[in-house]
């Protein structure tokens, strides 16, 4: 029996709210303002360069942010969602000046859900990587302007950090986890954060080898989450109340992918760092990793 939840109906957005001595990992423009005596980190993942009139960080910036392009964090073209290295990762962090325990904002262009999915996967990395306080700009940098906040186009050019990452597996799923989950010696609600025609195999990512869902896996859009813009996402209160329709306690297995671990990030951001959910994990190489394996899927 397929099982899946239909889109709520939209609720009310609330501002996010302002840092205000408590660590918010989702803030406004007033928050991320009010962190800058904090030696905050500001890492802006949109293109450094304009590609045709696409924003960029050459383009204009929030002061003081340092480029890190979305790409940087990705896998090869064949299966994008792969995890860095731990080299790669390491080289990465120390080259933008991350450290465990400084603040660090990501910032995205704000766009629309599948743009703040982008900024989900880079926090998911940095907390997988031991960074300790970490947080999303609501609205990404078009929030940021709306809000007649400046922007520059003043390179920032990071001092780099010492810090080792190697990504722990306490936020992670892995295939085997996956076959362990379809085997039955594991035991984990697999989340679909895709749209319900790629969920029921009508359509499907250009890398992936097949179409369809994972077996016995729950349909959870990721833009739900938004409002009727698909731009901003909503406020603690309201995920905890989005999330209730999962049926799942907030301790038990919930494994969240995707096509390429991007819409599924922001799913497990959503379930794990503003609705409480404890025990929540996301597949990294998602479907285009699945089935490029090997891996069954099935559909409708």
């Amino acid at each position: 029996m397929k099982r899946f939840f239909a889109p709520l109906l939209a609720l009310g957005l609330a501002a996010t709210p302002a840092f205000a001595g408590e660590w918010s990992k989702l803030v406004d423009p007033a928050g991320l303002e009010a962190l800058r005596d904090d030696n905050v980190l500001i890492l802006d993942i949109r293109a450094a360069k304009a590609k045709g009139d696409a924003p960029s960080y050459a383009a204009g910036h929030i002061e003081g942010a340092v480029s890190a392009p979305y790409g940087w964090w990705r896998g090869p073209k064949e299966n994008p969602g792969q995890t860095l290295s731990d080299e790669k990762l390491t080289t990465l962090l120390q080259t933008l000046g991350v450290e465990r325990d400084r603040p660090t904002v990501v910032v995205h262009q704000g766009t629309d859900g599948t743009d703040f999915g982008a900024a989900a996967r880079v926090y998911w990395t940095l907390k997988s990587s031991g960074v300790s306080k970490i947080a999303i700009l609501n609205g990404g940098v078009n929030g940021w302007v709306a809000a007649e906040k400046p922007l520059t186009k003043d390179i920032t050019v990071p001092e780099p950090s010492t810090i080792t990452a190697s990504l722990s597996d306490q936020w992670l799923a892995s295939r085997d986890d996956i076959d362990a989950v379809l085997a039955g010696t594991q035991t984990a609600t697999l989340l679909d954060a895709r749209p319900m025609r790629q969920f029921l195999g009508f359509s499907k990512h250009k890398a992936a080898k097949a179409a369809g869902h994972l077996p016995g896996a729950v349909n959870f859009s990721q833009a739900q989450w938004f409002d009727h813009n698909g731009a901003l996402m909503s406020a603690p209160a309201q995920a905890a109340a989005i999330s209730q329709a999962i049926g799942k306690a907030e301790d038990e297995a919930i494994v969240s992918y995707c096509n390429t671990g991007h819409w599924a990030a922001t799913n497990w951001f959503a379930l794990s760092e503003l609705a409480g959910y404890r025990n929540v994990k996301m597949y990294p190489g998602s479907l285009v990793d699945w089935t490029g394996a090997g891996g069954q899927t099935v559909t409708q």
